[in-house]
């Protein structure tokens, strides 16, 4: 049987548990922003019943995917579609049964917590995840799932969402926005501006893209000038969608501003089929200085999270597409590369930016110093490989005491798998409490003031970030 320790994750020492406890429990059911998520928002708007655990649970999740790739297991082999045609398992039982019989490799692993907190605390299964049950707990979670209090309006109610926002290509049509605006729902779903798949002119859809966005705007998109046109025009309609932030990511954080001749004449040579991979740098460097640009004019947000070699298994990519676990983090350097933007923007009232990473050793180095300098620069919290109990400890530990808590922007669950929104938000608020409760014992901080920064790590900080 499965049994979750209400003092999970709370430092051993009885006084410092005794003060975790008491700060977790005075944030455990305030309402979850979640400002930054790959949900599908189809599964809002046609709120139709899950189809089975499978589709749901394993599929879309890289987490899951990567780790038992890791361990020799074949991607077909748990239903993940391919573009070269091979044949993949559609038995979505077996799928669950393998899934099951593997299960034991999450031990340790933030996906492991997730899940066995997803499946007791949201789904009601009290048998452990093994080869033995997997079936048993198919079959309980397919009932559930058919049930209405298991739709996803429901869900997203039970959770005690109150916002959540999707990941959206700049051409997206943002059509499951409008039926779910203009249904009797009264649920917060709202858009988020991500640009990358044009402003990247080594993407490997970029010339498929572009005509997207240009058929988006109802014109042809052939000079810089009118690329620059279309990406406003775009975001003032998702701004009447509801954003209130745009997202980019690449692997160096460089900017640097580019004339407009310069630009153009890059732009010139990706439409020819020959750009060079250090001008498509050259322009994705330039693109982040007009994304700021435009943010001071229109408001939004900007979220940057560089570090990542994106599709790092070419096996995997060519056989499955993107996103499959393969994306590996790289080391970064923000000190020099930010320093043209912030010096640009960065003490500008109007401008936001909130900077992720997924290399922690310049939490402390480069980040946290920036951060605490300039105004316009907020410190995005530990996420994907290091949203581990670990990384956001290590993320506390070494950003608090040159940044404060105050601008860090709260908990991003970043996740594509819909039912551990609740899960990964409780262990985020479980790690600040006790973070918090080590500082009270040590008489850092008061325990008034604990209290206080408890309710704006949970809560107050990503609804004041992110404009919500």
């Amino acid at each position: 049987m499965t049994y979750l320790n209400p003092d999970r994750i709370f430092d051993p020492d009885p006084a410092v548990r005794k003060i975790a406890r008491v700060l977790y429990e005075s944030v455990q059911d305030l309402p979850i922003l979640s400002p930054h998520t790959h949900v599908d928002p189809k599964i809002l708007a046609d709120n139709e019943p899950f189809p089975d655990p499978t589709e749901l649970i394993l599929i879309p999740d890289h987490y899951i995917l990567r780790l038992l790739y890791s361990h020799g297991l074949r991607l077909e082999d748990f239903g993940v579609p391919t573009h070269d045609g091979i044949t993949v398992e559609t038995d979505h039982r077996k799928i669950w049964q393998l899934f099951g019989e593997h299960y034991h490799l999450f031990t340790g692993t933030p996906t492991g917590l997730w899940m066995d907190a997803e499946l007791l605390e949201v789904f009601g299964v009290h048998e452990k995840l093994t080869g033995e049950t997997a079936l048993s707990i198919y079959d309980q979670l397919q009932e559930k799932l058919q049930s209405e209090e298991f739709l996803p309006r429901k869900m997203y109610e039970t959770f005690n969402i109150e916002v959540l926002a999707t990941t959206d290509a700049p051409f997206d049509t943002l059509e499951d926005h409008k039926l779910i605006r203009e249904s009797d729902w009264d649920g917060r779903i709202i858009p988020t501006f991500r640009p990358d798949s044009v402003t990247d002119l080594s993407h490997f859809q970029w010339h498929d893209n572009l005509r997207r966005l240009g058929s988006a705007c109802g014109y042809e998109i052939t000079s810089y000038a009118t690329f620059i046109q279309a990406l406003e025009e775009r975001r003032s309609f998702f701004k009447t969608m509801g954003c209130t932030a745009t997202d980019h990511s690449m692997e160096n954080p460089m900017t640097h501003r580019l004339t407009d001749g310069e630009a153009d004449n890059l732009f010139q040579r990706a439409l020819k089929g020959r750009i060079e991979t250090n001008q498509a740098h050259s322009f994705t460097a330039h693109m982040l200085m007009e994304m700021a640009r435009m943010s001071t004019e229109d408001g939004l947000v900007m979220q940057i999270h560089p570090g990542i070699m994106r599709n790092h298994n070419l096996k995997v990519f060519n056989q499955f597409g993107p996103d499959m676990g393969g994306d590996i983090p790289i080391r970064t350097e923000y000190t020099r590369n930010l320093h043209e933007l912030l010096n640009t923007y960065g003490n500008d009232p109007r401008f936001r930016v909130i900077i992720f990473t997924l290399d922690e050793t310049v939490f402390a180095r480069e980040l946290a110093p920036l951060a605490g300098h300039y105004p316009a620069m907020w410190l995005g919290s530990a996420w994907w490989f290091i949203d581990s109990v670990q990384g956001m400890t290590i993320f506390r530990e070494q950003v608090t005491e040159s940044a404060g808590f105050h601008k860090t922007v709260g908990f991003i669950d970043d996740t594509r798998a819909f039912p551990s929104i609740s899960a990964r938000h409780d262990v985020s608020r479980r790690v600040d409490a006790n973070f918090l409760a080590r500082q009270v014992a040590r008489h850092l901080i008061d325990p008034e003031e604990a209290q206080r920064i408890i309710r704006s790590l949970a809560y107050d900080l990503s609804k004041k970030a992110y404009h919500l």
